[in-house]
This record gives structure tokens, C-alpha cells and sequence, in this order.
């Protein structure tokens, strides 16, 4: 049974009662009433969550108010609660995203990490699926987000709130992933508006101001997560290098396929990390 729409976009609506009301939704059907750690699952990361732990309770998001039903395929449209081993955090992870070319606005873009922080969670794992600019970086390849540029022209912060941003992903954290797996490099991520790729020309734009990473996700995300006090922990999948920096043509397709191949590892990974932060 679904909920009755919330129209976050409504300047009547107050974005934080509906992340209330959607984690008072989520402990109900869950039968878990807090959280620890949340968790959301870009492209290429879906399998983590069966790595996590136990499942004790799962929701369709469309059934969560301020939530919708997953618009873009390698995501899965579901909110989990799960059990990191016999002593480890519980974990709430969203299976999929609002992404900001959905149309539906920057509160629905940032309501999953609204909703963490009401759910009780203090730490949140963000993951993606995105471009490299660095030609070391194999599609396949896991990478931290060490700081990021914001070129959607957009913000989640409304009114005169000035949220430092300086450490937004935490270097606690990013340490803990390099204790996992000493291999990870690290890098600036560049979000752009999408749904279309970037061109060769905004590529090297990216690369000019110091990024290494491009994508459509994330950034956001990570704004809002400081604003409402969380840690952030912040993780690209290099699903293909970068327009312009190979001469090959871009594909969701080719996202889908690099996403699965390394499927195994990067859940492997993100369950290690997880279980450490209990």
C-alpha cells in the first residue's frame, strides 16, 4: 500500500518533518526502531547490502513518504534494515537515489540523508558510479572521495545557514577504508547536473579546477549530510574513463557492466569498512 504523495517542492512543506515521518515509516515497517550507519548504493554497489549482515526488515521505497521508486536501472528501489554481524551497527541502506535530473528537486535529492539522520543514524556511507579522469583508475576500480566541486549551481541548504564544508568526508573514515584495503586511492569528485555525459571540453574543465572524478550524485548529498551533522565516508566505482580521455563512446550500459564485474569487490569492501564502525 502505497503512501500518499508528499510534494517536498511545496514551499509549505517542512523537508525535516518529512524525514521524520519517513523514518517514524521505516522503524514501524522494519520493526527497528534506530539506526547507526546508513548507507546509500550508487551504481555498482547494489550487492553490498546482502554482504552487510542479516536483513531483518525491508520496505519499497515508493512506500516511505517522500520517497519514489527508483528511476534509473543498476538501482534498487528498496530500503533495507540489516544487522552488521552480533555486535556491529545497524545498518539502514537505501538501495536507491533521487538523482537532481529527476525533475523532482534538491529536497528530493538530499531526503534519503534527511531521513538518515532521523532514522538516529550519525554516519553515513555515500557510493556512486562514475567517470575517471585518471587513466590509472580501470573501469572496475574503487576510489575515495577525499573533497569535491559542486557544479550543479544548486544547494540543499536554504536560507542564511553558512555549513562549513572544510573535512566534509571525514578523514577518520577515509583511513579506516585505507586500513581495509590499503590499495585505495583517493580523489576530488565533480558533480554535474546530467543526465547527459560530460563533453571532452567539460572533462578538461574538471580536470583544470582539480577533479578526478565526474558524476551526477553525491556532492549534494554530502552537503546535507554536514548540515545535519553527520559523518560522511564518500566512495567512487570507476565505471568508465571519462569523455575525451579515452576515445571510446559513453553508455549507461557500460556503467551496468563494469558495476556487475566489480560487484563482488566493491561489496566485499563497503561490508568490511561497515563493520568497523561499530
Amino acid at each position: 500500500m502505497s503512501t500518499t504523495p508528499v510534494d517536498l517542492n511545496d514551499p509549505a512543506t517542512d523537508p525535516l518533518r518529512v524525514a521524520g515521518l519517513a523514518a517514524a515509516t521505516i522503524a514501524e515497517r522494519t520493526g527497528v526502531p534506530r539506526h547507526d550507519v546508513a548507507l546509500v548504493l550508487g551504481s555498482g554497489w547494489r550487492g553490498a547490502a546482502d554482504l552487510l549482515g542479516e536483513t531483518v526488515g525491508e520496505v519499497d521505497s515508493s512506500d516511505v513518504p517522500g520517497f519514489h521508486r527508483a528511476a534509473v536501472e543498476g538501482h534498487a528501489g528498496t530500503l533495507r534494515s540489516v544487522a552488521v554481524g552480533d555486535t556491529g551497527p545497524r545498518a539502514l541502506v537505501f538501495g536507491t537515489r533521487a538523482h537532481l535530473y529527476e525533475g523532482r528537486g534538491v529536497r528530493s535529492v538530499v531526503h534519503a540523508v534527511r531521513t538518515a539522520k532521523a532514522a538516529g543514524c550519525s554516519t553515513i556511507v555515500l557510493t556512486n558510479g562514475c567517470g575517471g579522469l585518471n587513466p590509472e583508475w580501470a573501469a572496475g576500480t574503487p576510489v575515495l572521495i577525499s573533497d569535491h566541486i559542486n557544479l550543479t549551481a544548486q544547494s540543499p541548504i536554504e536560507g542564511p545557514n553558512f555549513v562549513d564544508l572544510t573535512g566534509l568526508y571525514s578523514p577518520r573514515l577515509r583511513e579506516l577504508a585505507r586500513d581495509v584495503d590499503p590499495s585505495l586511492g583517493e580523489g576530488v569528485y565533480v558533480q554535474f547536473r546530467g543526465p547527459h555525459y560530460e563533453t571532452p571540453a567539460e572533462v578538461r574543465m574538471a580536470r583544470i579546477l582539480g577533479g578526478d572524478l565526474v558524476g551526477m550524485s553525491t556532492a549534494l548529498e554530502a552537503i546535507a549530510a554536514r548540515q545535519a551533522g553527520l559523518e560522511v565516508l564518500g566512495i567512487s566505482l570507476v565505471t568508465n574513463l571519462a569523455a575525451g580521455i579515452s576515445d571510446q563512446p559513453l553508455s549507461h550500459e557500460e556503467v551496468i557492466e563494469a558495476g556487475e564485474a566489480a560487484a563482488e569487490r566493491c561489496a566485499t569492501l563497503l561490508a568490511s569498512i561497515v563493520r568497523r564502525l561499530g
